[in-house]
């Protein structure tokens, strides 16, 4: 089970964090991934860790902008500064079973998704 946090409302060019907590896995072997979905659009990634967590890629959209990065085996955030009313949306975290490599940018590869949690970024 995932569970995401930290959303809500903010100016543009202010910042946010969000958490995204793991429950009921007994392993380690997961890539994180967060992804958002704007109204009348499709789900888009973002960002994803290694299954170690030690690396990280980013869509073009965000880099420079937001860093995922997790704490522990359970908690992973998505730091995100400098935001864009286009940046409004509802973002999800996810997970994608792996022992090697980066997390896909792909939502089909991600095993499981949290509820998600609403962004909003005022002009």
């Amino acid at each position: 089970q995932l569970v995401e946090s930290g959303g809500g409302l903010v100016q543009a060019g202010g910042s946010l964090r969000l958490s995204c907590a793991a429950s009921g896995r007994s392993d380690s072997n997961y890539a994180m991934a967060w992804f958002r979905q704007a109204p009348g659009k499709e789900r888009e990634f973002l960002a994803a860790l290694s299954w170690s967590g030690s690396s990280a890629t980013y869509a073009d959209s965000v880099k420079g902008r937001f860093t995922i990065f997790r704490n522990g085996a359970k908690n992973t955030y998505l730091q995100m500064n400098s935001l864009k009313p286009e940046d409004t949306a509802v973002y999800y975290c996810a997970a994608e079973r792996r022992s090697w490599g980066l997390g896909s940018d792909r939502l089909r590869d991600y095993d499981y998704w949290g509820q998600g949690t609403q962004v909003t970024v005022s002009s």
